[in-house]
């Protein structure tokens, strides 16, 4: 560590606490505090000591620590957030609105919260982390926090154009799905019961559909009303694809209950887009029907075919089988069976007691059906139910029928076999867990995007974009870290590894090496993203001072730790972000 004074121009020198260290065969220099406020003379002692000298001063001449922050979690998004040129993308002008929307983006990565918490994160007075300081943002009041986010709602359709040119090719595949988050409170237009994913019905909710590239990096998302269908959001997607995108093809990936038949008829076929998607567990077994294109004997010795069918005309439907998936739906229906069985028992027990029987077939019917209902075995079982006593039985045929397509799935395809193969079609259709992963984050403790305190529909519209915006940051992120996190660094050697695209996803040799060390081959600990950005955190940035001389104070950052280290050079930034 020594002291360095830089020429300035005209302006006085700029005297830096600087530390030295080597990279490959380059020795490299990083600047630790700004030592142009103090006094010449505790410059010169601060040499002094440096050089292994000594100091003869009082006891009380030492320095002191003003104020300690959390920084290195802060410096990491930051430093993503100024790679990713996000300032750039929300604003050419640099405003206080924009350096307060980066805040609000940082802040949910850093410490997500309501947006009241995000004020006394980044208030000077009550800050937790650095990230007011590194944004320069000063003294912030309330109003300024809840115009920042409709700021930011009036940029979304600017901000998802230059995404899509980042990420979308004409012919490229994207990723769609839908979930959604209920709210606080019943004022929000958008604001209505319907499937509730969270398991909350009773609060209204409302519902999103996030459009990613084929990777699972965020492009677009758009809120619609709690009640809305999940094949009544295609049209939207296909129309900002189409117009706002300026895309002629794309290929959409959706799941069985998003591409309908009718949704393909109706929207992405005159679009001019293909398509990628499941059957229905109805529509396969019409496959399979005697006589039926879909025969058991095709996966003899293969877990994968292509077949065609009339009522699929200008598609391609793969068939797979995958007989780990066909062993767990089997544990799965006995277990319910079984469970069904035991509620039933119970019912019919009741009618056979001597004390106050169940009695009537009203009373009787009400007390099965809440027990078909919850356990969706109705189908399998046989009932009769009188005035006086309730009788069940399983129903053998429909359970074998039911059984023999255990583990079988079809995807069903526009594109034809030129354009991509088979085994490529299933691993498409596969890369939708990538936009689930991207709901996971979304709704987890790392971006809580749940609940929604907010009622005012542009309000609302701007929170679920500024959660994306986070995510996107946070998906870079992780992507970067991914050589000294649980995730596998090595995603190409794993699929290489992989025995059929039906299978289980594998994990590379080396991702298997590192978790079972739980260390990186070069001796580093293995962290989860949470854990990672906590320890960060730790690096803190420090305003230091000599007692009684609190106006010279200067700001130095804590040397990081040889994994805070190696998670800043693989970001390839440097682990200091102060202003």
């Amino acid at each position: 560590m020594f002291i360095d004074v830089v020429p300035n121009g005209r302006s006085a020198p700029a005297v830096l606490l600087r530390e030295s260290y080597r990279e490959g065969k380059q020795v490299r220099k990083r600047t630790i505090a700004n030592l142009g406020q103090l006094p010449p003379a505790l410059i010169d002692g601060l040499r002094v000591l440096l050089k292994g000298g000594a100091v003869v001063g009082q006891p009380g001449d030492a320095l002191e620590i003003l104020r300690s922050l959390p920084h290195g979690h802060v410096a990491a998004v930051i430093a993503m957030m100024r790679k990713l040129d996000i300032p750039r993308l929300l604003d050419r002008r640099a405003t206080r609105e924009r350096d307060l929307a980066l805040a609000l983006i940082a802040s949910r990565v850093v410490a997500a919260g309501s947006k009241l918490a995000t004020l006394r994160l980044l208030s000077p007075e009550t800050a937790s982390s650095s990230l007011g300081r590194v944004l320069d943002l000063g003294t912030i009041e309330e109003r300024e926090i809840y115009a920042a986010l409709d700021w930011l709602g009036t940029r979304q359709a600017r901000v998802e154009r230059q995404m899509a040119r980042r990420h979308l090719r004409d012919g490229t595949l994207v990723l769609y799905d839908v979930s959604s988050s209920y709210l606080e409170g019943r004022c929000c237009d958008l604001a209505y019961h319907g499937y509730s994913r969270d398991h909350r019905a009773d609060r209204p909710q409302i519902v999103y559909g996030l459009l990613c590239d084929r990777e699972g990096r965020p492009i677009a998302i758009e809120v619609f009303d709690g009640n809305t269908g999940d094949p009544s959001t295609l049209s939207t997607q296909v129309e900002k694809l189409k117009r706002r995108f300026g895309l002629r093809h794309v290929v959409l990936v959706g799941d069985r209950g998003m591409i309908t038949s009718a949704r393909i008829r109706a929207e992405i076929k005159p679009a001019g887009f293909d398509w990628i998607s499941c059957l229905r567990a109805k529509q396969i077994q019409e496959l399979a029907e005697d006589g039926g294109p879909l025969q058991l004997t095709l996966f003899d010795e293969r877990d994968l075919a292509e077949i065609t069918a009339a009522d699929y005309p200008g598609e391609r439907l793969v068939v797979c089988r995958n007989p780990d998936l066909s062993r767990e739906r089997t544990r799965k229906r006995e277990a319910l069976l079984t469970a069904t069985e035991r509620d039933l028992s119970r019912i019919a027990a009741a009618t056979r007691r001597l004390t106050r029987p169940l009695r009537g077939k009203a009373e009787i019917g009400l007390a099965v059906g809440a027990v078909v209902d919850n356990h969706k075995m109705a189908k399998h079982f046989e009932l009769t139910i009188s005035e006086t006593s309730f009788s069940f039985r399983r129903r053998a045929e429909t359970i074998a029928s039911e059984a023999r397509l255990d583990g079988i799935y079809v995807i069903r395809t526009s594109l034809s076999a030129e354009a991509m193969s088979a085994s490529d079609a299933v691993r498409a259709y596969k890369d939708l867990a990538r936009v689930e992963r991207a709901f996971r984050t979304l709704k987890s403790v790392d971006l809580q995007i749940r609940p929604v305190h907010h009622w005012i529909e542009p309000r609302v519209r701007a929170h679920v974009f500024l959660c994306m915006l986070a995510y996107y940051v946070e998906w870079h992120l992780r992507d970067a870290w991914a050589p000294i996190l649980f995730h596998d660094h090595d995603p190409v050697a794993a699929e290489r590894e992989r025995a059929s695209p039906v299978a289980a996803a594998e994990q590379s040799a080396s991702a298997l090496r590192k978790r079972g060390r739980r260390r990186t081959d070069s001796g580093l600990p293995l962290s989860s993203f949470g854990d990672l950005m906590a320890h960060l955190a730790t690096q803190t940035i420090n305003v230091v001072a000599v007692p009684g001389a609190a106006e010279a104070a200067f700001t130095t950052v804590a040397k990081p730790t040889a994994l805070q280290e190696a998670a800043f050079e693989l970001l390839k930034a440097e682990p200091v972000c102060v202003q």
